[in-house]
């Protein structure tokens, strides 16, 4: 019986832990699709969950890694077949169904996105969960009308990965794009990635926020939720969409209905886990052509699975920018 390394993370005693072992094929959870994983990545949940910061995991033990890219192994569906280029994101995922973090991955058929033309299993790990949610929110926002003749859009928590890639595939599309940041010293790194301002959240004062302020945003991805959110509401132009897909800062939201009845303001939630099929495949069929990201590689940096604990930690002390990419194939 084959062995392979898998990142597995285990409740001992009530205490969250997570570890690197050797597991087998057979004692994966159940799927139709096998896949040979040559990457997977690390967001934000991924580090919650392996740490116990965040109450991700909803079973255990459970192999981490909510992402995953790579090529089929085997598949009892007609859909897939061995050598197929594929990725999957989200779902269960690295929370109830054993993840990214191994050589292999077993999942259901119905959660497997062929590998668009145009990206490579690496792009596509660089992109990721962070990746598809940046592409969702811009997708729902020029659903709802959102155009760049219309006026600037705003990223909050504009150096983490999906602020990073948001900000990229926004300026790409045309769009004058303003980074909100508590790091000073990544000007430099945003205004590279397309932002056309950086805004330092440390100038905003947060405990004066009007119903209505000054009208000034066509759009707004924001990562940050809590007092940040609320201030952008305030502050969304008449017809803005406000995309809310994050809560770094925090989970709460004080608001008045002012800007939703008065400015006709768009607040739309962004969720990547119980995005439906034809929309997944959508939004990764935009982020191989019009919505790919021009600085793909300058933001990623790569990590092998002995790395992760290390990089949990970073990604909780906000000291990464942009997205790391695991390497766990060959």
């Amino acid at each position: 019986m084959t062995t392979f390394k898998a990142y597995r993370i285990y409740n001992e005693a009530g205490k969250v832990q997570a570890r690197l072992v050797e597991t087998t094929l057979q004692e994966l959870d159940a799927g139709e699709v096998v896949i040979k994983a040559a990457y997977s990545s690390v967001n934000f949940k991924d580090a919650l969950a392996a740490t116990g910061a965040g109450r991700i995991i909803r079973r255990f033990p459970c192999v981490g890694g909510i992402d995953v890219a790579g090529s089929v192994a085997s598949s009892s569906d007609a859909r897939f077949k061995e050598g197929d280029a594929v990725l999957c994101t989200s779902y269960d995922l690295g929370v109830a169904h054993d993840g990214g973090y191994a050589e292999y991955a077993r999942v259901p058929a119905d959660w497997v996105v062929p590998l668009p033309q145009g990206l490579n299993v690496f792009e596509a790990m660089a992109l990721g969960t962070a990746g598809f949610t940046a592409g969702l929110a811009v997708e729902r926002m020029e659903h709802e009308g959102l155009k760049p003749s219309n006026g600037p859009v705003i990223v909050t928590g504009a150096t983490g990965g999906v602020g990073s890639i948001a900000i990229d595939i926004l300026a790409g599309a045309g769009y004058h794009v303003v980074a909100l940041t508590g790091k000073q010293a990544e000007t430099d790194y945003l205004k590279q990635l397309g932002a056309q301002e950086v805004m330092l959240r440390g100038e905003l004062d947060l405990s004066k926020i009007k119903p209505l302020d000054k009208a000034t945003w066509a759009g707004a991805v924001d990562n940050l939720g809590g007092d940040v959110l609320s201030w952008l509401a305030s502050t969304m132009q008449v017809g803005g969409a406000l995309a809310s897909i994050g809560l770094a800062a925090s989970h709460t939201f004080n608001t008045t209905v002012m800007p939703f009845i008065l400015r006709g303001v768009s607040l739309l939630g962004v969720d990547s886990v119980n995005a439906p099929m034809p929309i997944r495949k959508k939004v990764w069929q935009r982020l191989a052509t019009d919505l790919r990201p021009r600085h793909l590689q300058a933001m990623t940096a790569t990590v092998a699975l002995e790395q992760l604990p290390t990089v949990f930690d970073q990604i909780l002390k906000a000291q990464v920018r942009g997205r790391t990419v695991v390497k766990v194939g060959g």
